[in-house]
């Protein structure tokens, strides 16, 4: 359920929602702790960061793998990648599902967090268990004064891994359509800013602006610190989801324009605050908008034309 808070479940969720969801190095991992690990687990790392970034600085012995490998193409950017496109790049990469891997990205802000949310989603509903996000990402690293390396990065061996999406935590375009339709009793949680919501501006991939009917807002930057917005906060994302209602047992549907933002969200309510089977619609609302299915929040024809002059999609 989504609701204000409530001052009786807030105590009792504090209390029953795990700070994380699974044993192992994640679901985030600190500088200081990646450099230990390092040593003793090796997990693999992976710089999501552009081919440049990674060059200029990235950490050593991390694997390049930039975030469009795990992304649609520009039509529709959320769309999953297909499984045999997938499982070609995860064995490129060296991924196994029983070796560790931490994900790291550059580290900038809010909006930088959801490309790591998403690989690890992609990675998790692909069967690698021990996963983790590095908070602060490589400017957090550099900001602890831990050592970097320049250039090209290691030989890797390919693997064998074969990517295959676990639907357990994934929220097709039809289950989305059953949850409008009433044959599922899931929760859909928009994770973009309020404007998007309204209908008042949209992603430029998107055929309208709106969001999906029944649908709730909950900002994806709701989880960081204001006073270090690229640091994901344990403690408050326990605390936002007692206040707001999010416990075990709901069924969540989380969406945004591109499955971005919204892994954002998934991440903070299914691997920090521990609730089982919340689930991303990974081409969220440029997919929806393109399918031609009923939408909410969608301006009229006056508004519509308004929106374009003032230049707001």
């Amino acid at each position: 359920m989504f609701q204000g808070f409530r001052k009786t479940c807030f105590a009792v969720a504090l209390t029953l929602v795990p700070l994380t969801a699974h044993a192992g190095l994640g679901p985030l991992i600190d500088a200081e702790d990646l450099k230990t690990a390092l040593e003793n687990e090796q997990p693999i790392v992976l710089d999501i960061r552009t081919g440049a970034a990674y060059e200029a600085g990235h950490i050593p012995g991390s694997r390049p793998a930039p975030y469009g490998l795990f992304r649609g193409g520009p039509d529709n950017p959320g769309e999953l990648v297909p499984e045999d496109q997938l499982t070609e790049v995860l064995r490129e990469l060296g991924i196994t599902t029983d070796q560790p891997v931490v994900i790291v990205h550059q580290g900038s802000d809010q909006t930088d967090f959801g490309a790591a949310a998403r690989v690890y989603w992609t990675l998790k509903s692909s069967g690698v268990s021990d996963l983790a996000i590095l908070n602060g990402g490589m400017n957090g690293w550099q900001q602890a004064g831990q050592s970097v390396d320049t250039g090209s990065g290691p030989t890797v061996a390919p693997s064998t891994i074969t990517a295959r999406y676990d639907p357990t935590w994934l929220a097709t375009r039809e289950d989305v359509k059953a949850i409008i339709d009433g044959e599922d009793s899931a929760e859909l949680i928009d994770a973009r800013p309020e404007a998007f919501w309204k209908g008042e501006t949209k992603h430029g991939a998107a055929e309208r602006p709106g969001t999906l009917p029944q649908s709730r807002y909950f900002t994806h930057d709701r989880w960081f610190g204001g006073d270090e917005p690229a640091l994901i906060k344990p403690d408050l994302v326990r605390q936002l989801a007692a206040e707001n209602g999010f416990e075990q047992g709901d069924r969540l549907v989380s969406f945004c324009n591109t499955g971005h933002w919204a892994a954002t969200n998934w991440f903070a309510l299914s691997e920090i605050a521990g609730i089982e089977g919340v689930r991303l619609y990974p081409e969220s609302m440029v997919g929806w908008s393109q399918s031609g299915y009923e939408m909410a929040n969608v301006p009229g024809l006056f508004r519509n034309m308004l929106n374009k002059i003032t230049g707001k999609y």
